[in-house]
């Protein structure tokens, strides 16, 4: 079985935007269970020691030309979940994507989808359907012009207000 995720990166020709909502994700995820216990990337450390391979597709996607931004709409204070995320974001900007943050009291207003997503080429639309705990459940490709309208609308709204990874401080 394919990933649709990395399908729609080998094929986005001019963008690639994903947006997450969420306070937590797989909480089964290795990393971040050795990340509860201590275990932490090293930005000075040798490259290989934190490069995984999601980033190469990120380096080789950005290298087409092709920008790929991020946006985590966050509950503040922050769970120990996007603690994590946070600390573990800067090899994705390393190899070439753009992450902002913003508090869910500064998004109350925007007019959201009711789940995650990547969205490629303003063309089509990949919803990530989660369990309660964030395993994920079902994903689902939706192309119709208002579904990828609506998702634009709402993704641009998100990343006018929100701070760049650079700049955010979780709180």
């Amino acid at each position: 079985m394919t990933n649709p995720v990395m399908e729609g990166l080998a094929n986005a020709r001019h963008s690639a935007v994903h947006l997450e909502m969420r306070d937590a994700y797989q909480p089964s995820d290795p990393e971040f269970i050795a990340w509860q216990k201590g275990k932490r990337l090293d930005p000075t450390a040798d490259r290989s020691t934190w490069w995984r391979p999601y980033l190469d597709v990120v380096t080789e996607t950005t290298a087409r030309g092709v920008v790929m931004r991020r946006a985590r709409i966050v509950s503040e204070p922050v769970t120990d979940y996007i603690k994590y995320e946070y600390d573990v974001t800067f090899p994705n900007v390393a190899a070439g994507e753009l992450v902002r943050w913003l508090s869910r009291r500064d998004a109350a207003d925007i007019p959201l989808p009711g789940t995650d997503l990547w969205m490629f080429d303003d063309s089509s639309v990949l919803f990530t359907y989660f369990s309660g705990v964030g395993e994920v459940v079902d994903r689902e490709w939706r192309t119709e012009p208002d579904i990828v309208e609506m998702v634009s609308s709402a993704f641009n709204a998100v990343w006018e207000r929100a701070t760049p990874h650079e700049e955010y401080k979780p709180v």
